[in-house]
């Protein structure tokens, strides 16, 4: 558009095009057609009409242009939408997937920084950056075969001068991907602190520890601080280096194209035309080396996202395994060991538990309990031997089915920040009268219906509304809807006062009741009528028998039995 209009002004425009050109799908054909028009104008209505002629064209392609770039960023932020909900629908499942040993070498802070503050920057750094990366270069190439057709021997100059600074611009973004990563290990670290903090408020003041957790916590804010601080000199380092280098282009093609100018060998108008559209070539250039630059500090936070997506699972289940309802004959642990990383827990472990019946496991923390208990769901697999289900290895059931068996009740209730209702249904569908019905039998339905909501009621996060004895009948209440045939009892009563300890001990002789049970418990006085008990020791069983035997056997039962009674 600029061409002609100079042309005009110096008087050097020539008539080229005096019949319309026949159509053909190249560019050409459109030059020609706009010259048959334009020269059209000029002949008939005279310089004037030519350049309102140019104008209005002006106009239209502007018109065209930004409606046709308002539509690609609709696009654009629709790709930004999706790929940013599946990028965390997928990081949110596999967090819910992921084997319970993942989670004993990861901080809780980390993993919610991944998926929270990491996301986020996945989501300005590198889909923000679509536009600059995709469109921008494309722009490029558009502009050069425009440049190209005015003039090859001053576009292969360009060609020349733009790659050199593009390789210095991308060698100062390569320098900042590490050091992104480590401002987001940073805000991992941060993220861990702040949830410890609120997690033990409680302990904090009792101790007076505020001023300790705050050096604590201010001396992962400083590391942030460093490091963003290094990141941006560097990240806005890349700008300025590209304005420079650009400028520096854009005066070695003014040297070399005014020389041509001089020398015959280019028209002026097409010089300066040339110079226009090389100065569209800056911007996006520019853009295009400052989102690199941007995009490697996405680019680190990516790779600490898909390095939970991409972690291996290590509880698999086998192709076509089997769905189970019922508990026919009951669970057999054969020659169990296990051991977490280099730690052995269990060392040749083997007992029965017939269906019907109830299994206590006792002794002294860390005995390994809680890891026999947790074989059962394939929270974990044995290292060695055969945990089975009426004769067959668990691994030959699907998982979900072997775990809508088995109902856990443990020491610390664990509860969501919803309504009472949802507590206790949760997962599972049930109507108002069975949900009531599993509260009675939890000895819970009282207190609850004292509560200005009644089941409607929010209890907090984490229950933190509710006292220890009612937080434990809702999660007894929970086991109790779901009616599973297999039950588990992980220290129920243990951290509750003698009051709460007989309601909820009532709830859950109600919750035993017609359930294969295995029972793991400190009170050695909650188990007394256990069908077996199994004395353990350094992940071993020492010691197995009813309470009476194992009371005239002596040994670490009966020490453990005298030592509580007195």
């Amino acid at each position: 558009m600029l061409i002609p209009v100079l042309d005009i002004l110096f008087d050097q425009h020539e008539i080229t095009q005096t019949t319309i050109p026949e159509f053909q799908f190249k560019l050409s054909y459109l030059k020609q057609l706009f010259n048959y028009y334009f020269e059209d104008q000029i002949a008939n209505n005279g310089k004037m009409s030519a350049l309102v002629f140019v104008c209005v064209f002006l106009m239209i392609s502007v018109v065209l242009s930004n409606f046709f770039r308002y539509i690609s960023s609709l696009i654009l932020a629709k790709i930004r939408v999706n790929v940013i909900t599946n990028l965390r629908g997928d990081y949110y499942e596999k967090v819910a997937k992921l084997d319970l040993s993942y989670f004993t070498d990861k901080k809780r802070g980390d993993l919610m920084a991944r998926g929270t503050v990491d996301v986020l920057q996945v989501e300005t750094s590198v889909v923000n950056t679509l536009r600059v990366v995709i469109k921008d270069p494309l722009y490029i190439v558009g502009l050069f075969i425009a440049l190209f057709s005015f003039s090859p021997k001053l576009t292969a100059y360009s060609l020349l001068v733009l790659p050199v600074a593009g390789g210095i611009i991308s060698y100062l973004a390569s320098r900042l991907k590490k050091r992104a990563r480590k401002s987001q290990e940073t805000m991992g670290r941060i993220n861990s602190e702040l949830d410890e903090t609120l997690t033990g408020i409680r302990v904090i003041k009792a101790f007076v520890a505020e001023q300790h957790m705050r050096t604590k916590f201010i001396k992962e804010v400083l590391k942030y601080g460093k490091h963003i601080f290094k990141l941006a000199t560097k990240q806005n380092l890349a700008q300025p280096v590209s304005e420079v280098l650009g400028i520096g282009a854009a005066c070695i093609i003014i040297f070399m194209g005014g020389g041509m100018v001089l020398g015959g060998e280019v028209e002026s108008s097409v010089f300066i035309g040339f110079l226009v559209i090389f100065s569209q070539v800056l911007p996006p250039a520019k853009a295009f080396a400052g989102a690199f630059s941007n995009v490697q500090r996405g680019i680190a936070s990516g790779e600490r996202v898909f390095e939970i997506i991409d972690s291996p699972y290590k509880i698999k289940e086998i192709d076509n395994a089997a769905e189970i309802s019922s508990l026919d004959e009951g669970l057999k642990f054969e020659n169990i060991s296990f051991a977490y990383e280099d730690k052995t827990v269990l060392k040749d472990i083997s007992f029965d538990l017939p269906k019907g019946e109830v299994i206590a496991l006792v002794g002294p923390s860390g005995a390994g309990k809680s890891t026999v208990s947790d074989l059962i769901p394939r929270f974990y697999d044995p290292n060695s031997g055969m945990v089975s289900l009426d004769g067959k290895n668990l691994k030959e059931y699907k998982i979900s089915s072997l775990r809508r068996m088995i109902g856990v009740v443990t020491q610390e209730s664990i509860l969501f920040n919803d309504s009472i209702k949802s507590n206790i249904t949760f997962g599972q569908e049930a109507t108002n009268e069975e949900v009531m019905a599993a509260a009675k039998n939890a000895n819970a339905h009282e207190f609850i219906e004292k509560l200005e909501e009644g089941y409607d009621t929010s209890i907090g996060e984490r229950g933190s509304k509710l006292s220890g004895g009612q937080r434990q009948r809702l999660s007894i209440a929970r086991a109790l809807l779901s009616n599973p045939p297999i039950l588990i009892l992980d220290e129920a009563t243990s951290a509750l006062d003698s009051e709460s300890e007989k309601l909820v001990q009532e709830a859950i002789y109600n919750l035993m009741q017609n359930r294969t049970t295995l029972v793991i418990a400190h009170r050695l006085s909650t188990i007394q009528n256990a069908d077996e008990i199994l004395v353990l020791k350094d992940g071993k069983i020492i010691q197995r028998g009813n309470h009476e035997s194992l009371m005239q056997e002596g040994g670490l039962y009966k020490k453990l039995t005298d030592m509580q009674s007195f």
